[in-house]
This record gives C-alpha cells, sequence and structure tokens, in this order.
C-alpha cells in the first residue's frame, strides 16, 4: 500500500469513526460496564435561569410556561438573566414581579456565560436549572430532571432535544439530533456525557458556584467542571425540551459556526481533561466526540484530494472517486435546489456537507484569533 492510499484510507476512517466506529464502541463497552442512574422523586430547591437578550416577543410567553411548572412553589425560584437587553424584555419581566420572577440585569452587554454568572452569584438553590426562551418545557421537566440528583455521582443533567421543523416535522437535522441523543444515551450507560443541551440543563450548586466561567460556553463547560470534581453528566430520557427550526437557513448556519468555535474555546482550555492517565475513559469521550468530530472537514478534504490522484491510475479508485463526486453532488443539488430537500437522502447529505462546512469555517475564524463571547439569540 502507498503512502497515498494510507492517507485516503486514513481519512476515510476518520470519518467513519467520528460517526460512526465511536457509537459502536460506546455500544459494545455498554454491554459490560452500564452506569445506571440512581433517580428518585426529591424536591432539592431549585433556581431556574433564563438568559435573555431582546426577547420581548417570547419572553412572556417563556415566563407562562414556566409558571406552568408542576414543581413546590416554596422549592423553587425563577431568575431571568437579562444581558443588557435594549428593548422592552426587561420592562415585560419586571411585571412579573408579584409573581416571583427576579430579574437580574448586565449593565454591559458581555455574553449569555456572562448573564447566566450574575443569576449564579445571587442564586440560593441547591441545584441550579437553565432554560433558553425558545425552550418550551412539559409541566413535570422540572420535576423529572432534578430525579437525577439523587445519585450522588451525578454532577449535572442534559434533556432531551426534540426538534421540528416550521411545520412540525422532522428534518436532516431532526435525524441528526436524534443521533446527537442516541449518542448521549450511550455516553450515560458507559461513563458521562461530554456535552449538554444549551437549551435545558440543570447542575449542582457547588458545580457552578466558584467555576463558571464568563467567556466559556456553559453547556460544554458545566461538564469539565463536573468530571473536575470527580462528578459526571447524564443525559435524562424523561426530561424533554421542544424547539423549533430556525426559519433563515443562513442564520442557522452562522448559529453552527459559532456553537463550534465556542466549544473548540472551551476544549483548547481544558486540555489537561484528555490526559488518559488521569480520566482515562473520559479523556476517550472528549477526543472522539469533540476532537475528531471536529477534525471531519480536514479528512473529507484529504480524502478528496487524495482520492483523485489515486483516480489516475486505478481503475478501483476511479469508482470510488466517482461515488465521492456523487455524494457532494447530491449534497450539493439539495443546497442549492430546493425541491431536492424533498428526498430524505438529499436532506441528509446536504445537512452533513453544511455541518463539515461549518466546523471548518469555525476553525478558520479560531484561527485568525476570534473568539467569540457576545451571543445574539436564534430567531425560530
Amino acid at each position: 500500500m502507498t503512502l497515498l492510499e494510507i492517507v485516503l484510507w486514513m481519512s476515510v476512517g476518520l470519518v467513519a469513526y467520528a460517526y460512526l466506529g465511536y457509537a459502536l464502541v460506546l455500544w459494545g463497552l455498554s454491554l459490560f460496564r452500564c452506569r445506571r442512574v440512581s433517580k428518585a422523586d426529591i424536591t432539592p430547591s431549585v433556581t431556574f435561569i433564563i438568559t435573555a437578550y431582546n426577547e420581548q416577543s417570547r419572553i412572556a410567553g417563556k415566563l407562562e410556561n414556566t409558571l406552568k411548572l408542576t414543581y413546590p412553589v416554596s422549592r423553587l425560584k425563577v431568575i431571568v438573566a437579562s444581558d443588557c437587553s435594549s428593548d422592552g424584555t426587561d420592562e415585560i419581566v419586571k411585571s412579573y414581579g408579584d409573581r416571583g420572577i427576579q430579574l437580574v440585569r448586565a449593565s454591559v452587554r458581555r455574553g449569555k456565560e456572562a448573564a447566566q454568572k450574575l443569576a449564579v452569584e445571587v442564586a440560593k438553590g441547591e441545584v441550579f436549572v437553565f432554560s433558553d426562551v425558545a425552550t418550551i418545557l412539559p409541566e413535570h421537566a422540572v420535576s423529572n430532571i432534578v430525579k437525577n440528583f439523587n445519585d450522588p455521582t451525578v454532577g449535572c443533567v442534559s434533556s432531551v432535544d426534540r426538534f421540528v421543523d416550521q411545520d412540525g416535522q422532522a428534518s436532516g437535522e431532526g435525524a441528526y439530533v436524534r443521533y446527537e441523543m442516541f449518542l448521549r444515551s450511550l455516553e450515560t450507560r458507559v461513563n458521562s456525557l461530554v456535552g449538554l443541551s444549551g437549551s435545558f440543563f440543570a447542575a449542582r450548586r457547588e458545580v457552578c458556584k466558584g467555576a463558571w466561567s464568563d467567556d466559556l460556553q456553559s453547556d460544554f463547560n458545566t461538564v469539565l467542571n463536573s468530571m473536575r470534581m470527580g462528578l459526571r453528566g447524564v443525559a435524562d430520557p424523561d426530561s424533554i425540551g421542544y424547539y423549533k427550526n430556525i426559519a433563515d437557513e443562513r442564520k442557522e448556519y452562522d448559529r453552527k459556526v459559532r456553537t463550534v468555535l465556542r466549544g473548540i474555546s472551551v476544549f483548547m482550555r481544558s486540555l489537561a481533561l484528555v490526559n488518559p492517565l488521569r480520566h482515562c475513559v473520559f479523556a476517550w469521550q472528549l477526543l472522539s466526540h469533540k476532537l475528531c468530530r471536529w477534525l471531519v472537514p480536514f479528512a473529507m478534504m484529504t480524502a478528496f484530494v487524495s482520492n483523485a490522484v489515486l483516480a489516475l491510475s486505478s481503475r478501483w479508485y476511479a469508482m470510488l472517486f466517482l461515488i465521492q463526486i456523487l455524494f457532494y453532488s447530491v449534497a450539493l443539488g439539495g443546497i442549492f435546489w430546493k425541491p431536492l430537500l424533498r428526498l430524505p437522502i438529499v436532506r441528509l447529505f446536504s445537512f452533513f456537507l453544511l455541518v463539515n462546512a461549518s466546523i471548518f469555517q469555525a476553525w478558520v475564524r479560531y484561527w485568525s484569533g476570534e473568539r467569540l463571547i457576545v451571543w445574539e439569540p436564534s430567531k425560530r
């Protein structure tokens, strides 16, 4: 086997491992290693934190949804952390003051995590629950998610995302989200989650107090803080957050870029956690779920170029290259000619290509020195 062939198959192998191999290894390990979560009906004091920036059109609906949560009123405190909103968001929140809603407002806009930190600093609960304005929760959402903290090994808990498009139908990303939820269920059984659903998650008070970073992605960093404390993150299948697709596809792409860029920043400042001598299983998970996934765009480009060269002298590699051409043609066809997206396979291929294009762009922005702190909520 020539060097070029080795490069090609290593590139293909990385793509396959990132999206299939890691899940298969997790599944295999779960047959022998199963860390169950000891859940129970408990009612710790909870501080429910909603982060908002210029959400005057949606904040009232979110507060009404939150006030319908079936949790003992005396054990639940709701705080809205406003990231220096400049519209009517804060006034709407203040109008709910007589119903127990507290507003904390940043004097300067510094980003989502900085606003959350203001709420964390004044929060009194034993458990902190975080939720986005766009996420709609069932009545028993808080009751369900806190059950997991009966297990002393659990430091944070992620909800399950339920994704629908504007018509209430699953889309390419819907399939992708279901895959991610399946992966999280395997990670929970084997060891720990690597990331939480930022739209709805919970953490112990001690995981947040004193360790909250105001410039690092909170849903990712909270898991890492838990691991540093010898705790773990788990996914709770009974805790569900519902959210819709972003209507503007360009904004959805930009959101993906921002999410990966922020994730890379967290990863690069947490390299001690990839030390297998100290963190063993979690180090492998962190590298597999995050870094390998973020390296896929480079593997795809390397596979394409090396295959193109090999195709010049081999019928077999020429056929393989034609398969690659077909994949990219179908994916690009779905991107530029929307009627094709009615076909599930086209929708999936197009989504896969866009996801990896966004990852590549995030790396370019990271290497250029950009660090994203200030946020813009996605309009769904």
